[in-house]
């Protein structure tokens, strides 16, 4: 029979945070837009564009949110937000932007509707642009200032065919709206225009539109565009590339720069054979935006004050004045994070009084799981929310099932940690020790904690040469994931597993990969010339792409049936492997996924230019060394002596 050891319990301390932008600055972002408010307001007079970047999840969307907010009681500044995804399902997205911007500016300014001249006649340019589009001839360049040659004569000839059998263009007017253009008034003038000119008239009758508005400032702020497609978001940018040059106007563009260059090169695919892919896209983001801001990540001690906020603001409510309170004891400690010393408890216990005791759980939460949860994040905001949800998600089902005290809070938390942050081999060992065992312990868990322990009285049953401890004792991620608090210990972890297996991954780690990735992982799985040609965009990934990549990868790798040939997955991963030599212990480990009676010899043998990092190379000696004592695979044991001159 088994049991489990006592071991203190609580329910679930904390309620649901949500990951909608806010004004509830908890990560000291309002210094950043705080800086982009006053350069707005110190040059009235110049036009503007903004880049407010950061990785997925690092908080531009609240930035943006604030400088929103800062503009709301201004009269003569007008601020108007877009999300990119609004013009993702558009047939044409720039000119879906444009016109959006200049509907949503009359909309802001009632007087504008008095203006019948001025508002004709910028109607009127988004018209031809309509037109000229949609009778094929306005092509990329045309938003650039250059159009390409012959373009002009193809307009003028695109609209008259247009008009001469508009039926064979039906799908135009439906998706454009062409219907509603007068395009034989267009026509009579179509033959003595030309791109340019049309462009320059645009811009021209935008600024009566804001003259005549009467406004100081026009603000505008666009979001997300590093969730949209490659086209949708080169679009988006070519449209704001209309108004660059007008005086009065601002644009904020919140974005992940990795993304936009991806964009770039996306539509310019045959830069890519140049070898100036890489320059050519910095460029054309540099030029387009004037002042980057770039929003850092989290250190440790930023991230446990982020934590800490969260956890207290979901206990007391966000709108309460005791949270507000705490909130301007998180921005002072944030304004010295290199102090380390986080938010003082005893102030806490000052401003909350008898309220303290419901936020002490959360306290004590934050302490035990910020070091691992700073650096599997990497301090990413949005990924330390879902954790905390899933962790509280899984609380509250243990709950409502009734498993009442058998299940800890930090307890669970912590296991959570090894299963989303530590290599999967770790927790799949651990769960898999756990199931297997009687009193639902891994062996090698207690004896790494207890090297960690300040009671080492107990009975330690780690025996002597054991490859997995001696492993997990080389990588730093798992001995400091294993010397936090509370220690497993020799109490039964069967319950957690029990909680834990549904594998739904709350921190979307698995969530649809970018238009990016997925085009990688199409051609590193394409055979080796094609996973050679994406060795240069390998080299330019995030190291938070680089992980999911090698992720995705590594998954359709162990999907295969048989082992007993190299499947081809294996190629993408070693390129990969050589792009990013970070991923050689990762990739060691995809050794141990394998049963190994459907492995043949051929992977142990051929990685010598792939490993190359001292601790990856030891540990792939250890698996040989292992695989040569087990009796599964007697062609793998037989290669292996002959190659490394071992025993059979």
């Amino acid at each position: 029979m088994v049991t489990s050891a006592k071991m203190p319990t609580n329910k679930s301390s904390f309620g649901i945070i949500t990951d909608q932008e806010t004004k509830v600055d908890l990560l000291n972002n309002e210094a950043i837009a705080k800086t982009i408010v006053g350069l707005i307001t110190e040059t009235l007079d110049k036009p503007m564009t903004i880049g407010v970047h950061g990785d997925w999840g690092a908080g531009k969307s609240s930035i943006l949110e604030m400088i929103k907010g800062a503009f709301e009681e201004e009269n003569e500044i007008v601020c108007i937000k877009f999300n990119g995804w609004q013009f993702q399902g558009f047939e044409d997205a720039k000119i879906a932007v444009i016109e959006g911007i200049v509907t949503e500016l009359i909309e802001r300014r009632p007087i504008l509707t008095k203006a019948t001249e001025q508002v004709k006649n910028i109607f009127r340019s988004i018209d031809w642009l309509k037109a000229a589009k949609s009778a094929g001839g306005l092509a990329f360049t045309a938003f650039t200032g250059m159009p390409a040659p012959g373009q002009i004569k193809n307009i003028v000839e695109g609209v008259k065919s247009f008009i001469a059998n508009p039926a064979s263009a039906s799908d135009a007017i439906e998706n454009t709206e062409l219907s509603n253009i007068d395009v034989t008034g267009l026509i009579k003038e179509t033959a003595s225009k030309n791109v340019p000119k049309e462009i320059k008239e645009f811009r021209k009758a935008f600024e009566d539109l804001i003259e005549k508005a009467k406004i100081k400032r026009l603000i505008v702020l666009i979001d997300d565009l590093d969730r949209c497609l490659p086209e949708t978001t080169i679009e988006t940018l070519e449209a704001i590339r209309l108004f660059v040059f007008l005086p009065q106007t601002v644009f904020i563009v919140g974005a992940d720069e990795a993304m936009i260059e991806y964009s770039v090169k996306q539509h310019f695919p045959d830069l890519s054979n140049t070898g100036n892919s890489a320059t050519y896209s910095r460029s054309y983001l540099e030029k387009l935006i004037q002042v980057p801001m770039r929003i850092p990540s989290l250190g440790e001690t930023e991230t446990r004050i982020y934590i800490t906020l969260l956890l207290i603001g979901s206990v007391l409510g966000e709108s309460s004045e005791e949270f507000d309170a705490i909130l301007q004891l998180g921005k002072q400690a944030l304004q010295k994070p290199w102090e380390g010393s986080g938010i003082n408890e005893e102030e806490i216990k000052s401003v909350l009084k008898d309220r303290y005791t419901e936020v002490q759980p959360s306290m004590l939460l934050a302490e035990q799981i910020t070091p691992i949860l700073s650096a599997g994040t990497k301090g990413n905001p949005r990924q330390i929310k879902r954790f905390l949800n899933a962790l509280n998600l899984r609380m509250r089902v243990s709950e409502e099932r009734g498993f009442g005290n058998a299940i800890n809070v930090s307890v669970l938390a912590k296991l959570m940690l090894a299963e989303m942050f530590l290599p999967q081999t770790v927790f799949e060992h651990i769960a898999s020790s756990v199931a297997n065992s009687e009193e639902g312990i891994c062996i090698e868990l207690v004896a790494l904690e207890a090297a960690h322990s300040t009671d080492k009285n107990g009975n330690n049953e780690t025996t002597q040469d054991n490859i997995i401890l001696e492993d997990w004792k080389l990588q730093s991620e798992v001995t400091k994931w294993a010397s936090i608090q509370p220690f497993f210990e020799k109490n039964s972890l069967k319950p957690y597993l029990f909680v834990i297996k549904d594998r739904k991954n709350y921190l979307g780690r698995s969530a649809p990969l970018s238009p990016k990735l997925n085009a990688l992982i199409k051609k590193l799985i394409g055979g080796k010339t094609s996973a050679k040609s994406v060795n240069k965009d390998l080299k330019l990934l995030s190291s938070d792409e680089v992980e999911v990549l090698f992720k995705q990868l590594k998954i359709k790798f162990l999907e295969n049936d048989s082992f007993t040939t190299k499947p081809i997955e294996l190629i993408g991963i070693e390129e990969l492997i050589q792009s990013q030599p970070s991923l050689q212990i990762q990739f060691v480990e995809l050794f141990e996924g394998i049963q190994l009676d459907k492995i043949g010899f051929w992977f142990a043998t051929g990685h010598e230019k792939i490993i190359t990092d001292v601790t990856a190379k030891k540990k792939h000696e250890t698996i040989k060394q292992k695989w040569l004592n087990l009796e599964q695979n007697k062609a793998m044991r037989s290669g292996l002596s002959t190659l490394i001159g071992g025993n059979q």
